[in-house]
């Protein structure tokens, strides 16, 4: 159903793939947008590797929402590790892509409020300040949930 990595050569291990997309910090969501148009945003989120899932968190209504109602198939992309290896014009770079079908996760549940919380541990220094920010924002935010159905990832150098 989904293809594979055209050159094999760049493929790497699908548990590379999964630390890149455990350690960054952003990605780009991509779902089927207005009048076929495909909708591309960058977003923070956090990767449960044990439950293969991932979860961001975002407004209640807009042009996301609108279109996960309609069609709940997205791609996530995540990239980074940039090393230089032999010429320093040219270094190579990793990216994860993921297929998946993104849900809005009930408002307040218990679920997605834990999530949230892991959600904020990643990005705040200390948990009081993930607590406060939960505390006063939490109830607002509309979490959403991938369930990864493909992953793949590659390296190629950048010339």
């Amino acid at each position: 159903m989904f293809r594979e990595i055209r050159k094999k050569r760049n493929k790497i291990e699908d548990s590379a793939a999964e630390e890149l997309l455990q350690n960054s910090r952003r990605g780009v969501l991509a779902v089927n947008g207005d009048d076929g148009y495909p909708y591309a945003i960058p977003l923070n989120y956090f990767y449960d590797r044990e439950n293969r899932k991932i979860y961001f968190h975002g407004a209640r209504t807009g042009h996301k929402v609108d279109a996960l109602r309609v069609c709940d198939k997205v791609c996530f992309t995540v990239y980074g590790n940039e090393t230089i290896r032999e010429e320093d014009w040219a270094p190579f770079m990793q990216s994860t892509v993921v297929f998946g079908r993104c849900h809005l996760m009930e408002n307040g549940s218990e679920k997605a409020m834990e999530m949230l919380k892991r959600f904020a541990m990643k990005y705040y220094p200390n948990e009081q300040l993930a607590d406060e920010e939960i505390a006063q924002a939490g109830r607002a935010v509309q979490m959403f949930e991938i369930e990864i159905e493909h992953l793949s990832g590659k390296e190629v150098q950048e010339k």
